[in-house]
């Protein structure tokens, strides 16, 4: 029975997508995990891998059709053939119908010193039929026209070498010998104007977006699901505060990315979900599931909705790839160039309403996680400090707990460890 390809979920609040390109036909032999078709939605421009492997039996849905997720778009036949068939290689579309030369030589890869920068642009050679080191999508192609990138100089790291949008942009960065520099965390672009209400009415009706009703459900969805309990804690970050504005003009020098307040907190999170993992867990029935990885949710603002990138496993980055993670997810969300996995998977969220100056907001659980953490805004205000009046970089910090299996003390002992964190911070930065 043929297997069916179904349209992915790019993302809580997307519903559906349009398919820009199938880069295979029906009667093609493809890898799992080899790029299948290059799909777009509101918020996330991607290439999407095959499920299986197998020989394609039915392409369901066209080009240029867009069509709700879960929708069946191909149908695959799995094994036999398709495992003993040879590597389907996509080549440009002015190739396809002519028939395939023999294996050339690849060129020689010559990797650019990681130190030096990038030399004068070289022209980007098309891809022969026989040559596994440019076996790339019209993606990865048009990044490396756009970076003047020779793809002979690209290791593949996909299924029969094939270069990924992953490989391109790493050889890009390696280019300058380090990872170019992601703009800061900054407020979202202003929402789309209302509709002007016209001279005499009363009032407008207008429908809901597709993503706005996606994003009401999911709300809905989530307080109808876990029982939610707010708690609030206070902390002083004055340490955190004079590191920053000590490094943060080196820190981007060196690293090539933004020094943001965003991965202090994140790196507290996580320091702190080791001592109550339970607020990593999620819910399946009556039991309670325990995250091995902690896969950070951060919340972007778009000017029609959000969305919810993912840093995986952020318990295992230093705290400059943690920043990297932050600020190169965030950066992609808004200008919708995120992978698929990359909105996928989240165990802890974190979002950051005090970048409009709000002094705190109680967040909705993003499901089917148990805890999201909220960022105040950072205000200098007066304090008590040791019976004295003093000025101090003062921040709320919010958590937002399912009752069901956190208990409000641990609740308030997570919470408790992420303010010691930061107050008495004492981790490296680089």
């Amino acid at each position: 029975m043929p297997t069916d390809v179904k349209l992915p979920q790019m993302g809580e609040s997307i519903y559906e997508g349009t398919i820009t390109k199938w880069l295979k036909s029906e009667g093609d032999f493809v890898k799992k995990d080899e790029p299948l078709y290059e799909l777009s939605t509101d918020k996330v421009d991607s290439e999407i891998p095959s499920p299986v492997s197998g020989k394609i039996l039915k392409i369901v849905v066209a080009t240029g059709k867009k069509v709700p997720i879960h929708t069946v778009v191909a149908q695959v036949e799995e094994g036999g053939a398709a495992a003993a068939a040879p590597a389907a290689r996509h080549v440009d579309e002015t190739r396809a119908t002519t028939k395939v030369p023999s294996p050339v030589p690849a060129p020689r890869s010559v990797p650019a010193p990681a130190s030096a920068g990038p030399s004068r642009p070289e022209p980007v050679p098309q891809a022969s039929a026989g040559d596994e080191r440019l076996f790339a999508s019209p993606l990865v192609r048009k990044i490396a026209r756009d970076e003047n990138v020779d793809l002979a100089q690209v290791r593949g790291t996909g299924p029969g070498g094939r270069i990924t949008k992953e490989d391109i942009l790493a050889h890009v960065a390696s280019r300058s010998g380090a990872r170019p520099a992601a703009p800061a965390l900054r407020p979202a672009p202003a929402a789309p104007p209302a509709p002007v209400i016209p001279p005499g009415a009363r009032q407008v009706v207008e429908a809901m977006s597709p993503m706005r009703v996606k994003i009401a459900d999911h709300m809905v969805n989530s307080r109808r699901t876990s029982a939610h309990v707010t708690t609030v804690f206070e902390a002083d970050l004055s340490k955190v505060w004079a590191l920053r504005e000590r490094e943060k003009d080196d820190f981007e020098t060196v690293h090539g990315t933004k020094l943001t307040f965003t991965p202090f907190f994140a790196m507290a999170a996580v320091q702190a979900i080791k001592d109550f993992p339970v607020v990593n867990a999620s819910v399946d029935g009556t039991n309670i599931v325990y995250k091995r990885d902690v896969n950070l949710g951060i919340a972007v603002a778009l000017p029609d909705g959000l969305i919810v990138p993912v840093v995986h496993n952020a318990e295992e980055k230093s705290f400059v790839g943690l920043c990297r993670g932050i600020n190169d997810v965030a950066e992609r969300a808004r200008t919708k160039k995120l992978a698929v996995h990359e909105v996928q998977g989240g165990t802890f969220t974190i979002t950051n309403p005090g970048i409009y100056g709000g002094m705190f907001g109680t967040p909705i659980i993003n499901q089917p996680q148990v805890a999201i953490m909220g960022i105040g805004g950072i205000e200098k205000r007066p304090v008590v400090v040791n019976d004295a009046i003093a000025i101090r970089p003062m921040c709320h910090i919010v958590l937002s707990f399912d009752h069901r299996i956190i208990d409000g003390a641990v609740a308030d002992q997570f919470l408790a460890k992420v303010k010691q964190v930061l107050q008495e911070w004492n981790l490296p930065i680089r």
